[in-house]
């Protein structure tokens, strides 16, 4: 994600890269550009996050690290008490106030006392299943209920997704990596959910979370798993906010490697129901790693012009492309 935001931040006018931080041993030492695969840029890839975010004038810094509260918080700490904005792909942080309340209240000071804005961004949680469906729900005269669903394939991702979703294990293991922990579906239900109740003021009394194995009935196979007839080729994950007993917000989220090896298709889909209904269909779904490195990087003029403090997707302006300079776009914001 890092290098594919450093990537994209160069075929932009109006911003410039000014600092790279990285712990991998074959990154560390060497020029961004080498990474980046351009020309030498002056910019020598660092471990010594401390330094180089208190001695580098930037306005913004991206952190693409890890997907939890807790895990990003140290750093979050260091950039916004240094005086420089944050946007952050964690997961977590696209709604932080649901897992990590008190965090969230010391991150927001800290951002105001410096000046600064703190977001959490991506394309799920951050966009599909909670920005999108806010954004579709303002032309409605009222909603009743939100039922939403994304189809993913997972074949260009790395082992550690893998097993996070239980591909490549038997129907047991997948149980038994439910019942440990090992296997945690889609991250993002509890921040999306929270941030729809808020936007739209539904109510809810309980979120209800599920896990199934998707079971395989063919050989699928990527560069880092294998999966034959009957193991598990992916998770399918369903949240469900109830009122007094009735569904008022569900998501569900497939994840799995080669779904068209059974004939199935990935997209993104959102059903709206009130006096007028809305469906909205996206096929193939919204790519998720391209996603996610452009909305991060098309956020940064609206965070860089807000208001000091911690934000989520609601509070900042319409997220968009930007084809026109990054700077005018922020004076644009600022007014």
């Amino acid at each position: 994600m890092g290098t594919g935001i450093g990537k994209m931040i160069l075929t932009k006018v109006g911003i410039e890269i000014v600092g790279a931080l990285d712990k991998a041993p074959s990154k560390l030492g060497k020029d961004l550009g080498q990474i980046l695969n351009v020309d030498n840029m002056g910019i020598i890839v660092s471990d010594d996050a401390e330094t180089l975010i208190k001695e580098t004038k930037a306005d913004i810094v991206i952190l693409t690290t890890n997907s939890f509260v807790k895990s990003v918080y140290p750093a979050i700490k260091t950039i916004t008490e240094n005086g420089k904005n944050c946007i952050t792909i964690a997961e977590e942080m696209t709604y932080p106030f649901a897992v990590e309340k008190e965090l969230s209240k010391e991150m927001d000071r800290i951002a105001k006392e410096n000046n600064v804005t703190i977001l959490g961004t991506g394309v799920n949680p951050g966009f599909v299943l909670d920005t999108l469906i806010i954004t579709l729900s303002s032309s409605c005269r009222n909603v009743a209920s939100i039922r939403a669903e994304r189809i993913n394939d997972l074949s260009p991702y790395g082992p550690t997704i893998m097993r996070t979703q239980g591909v490549g294990l038997t129907i047991e293991e997948f149980e038994a990596g439910i019942e440990n922990g090992s296997i945690v579906g889609h991250i993002g239900f509890a921040q999306s959910i929270p941030m729809i109740s808020k936007a739209l003021g539904l109510e809810y009394d309980e979120i209800t979370q599920t896990l199934e194995p998707i079971v395989s009935n063919t050989h699928r196979e990527t560069p880092c798993v294998k999966v034959k007839p009957g193991m598990v080729a992916g998770c399918e994950h369903r949240a469900v906010a109830t009122k007094n007993g009735k569904q008022i917000i569900t998501l569900e989220h497939l994840l799995q490697i080669h779904p068209e090896c059974e004939a199935v298709e990935t997209g993104d889909y959102i059903y709206i129901k009130g006096d007028s209904d809305l469906h909205l269909s996206i096929k193939p779904e919204t790519p998720g790693g391209i996603g996610t490195i452009a909305i991060a990087v098309n956020m940064i003029p609206q965070v860089i012009a807000s208001r000091a403090g911690l934000k989520t997707m609601m509070d900042l302006p319409i997220p968009h492309n930007i084809e026109n300079s990054f700077a005018e776009q922020v004076n644009y914001y600022k007014g």
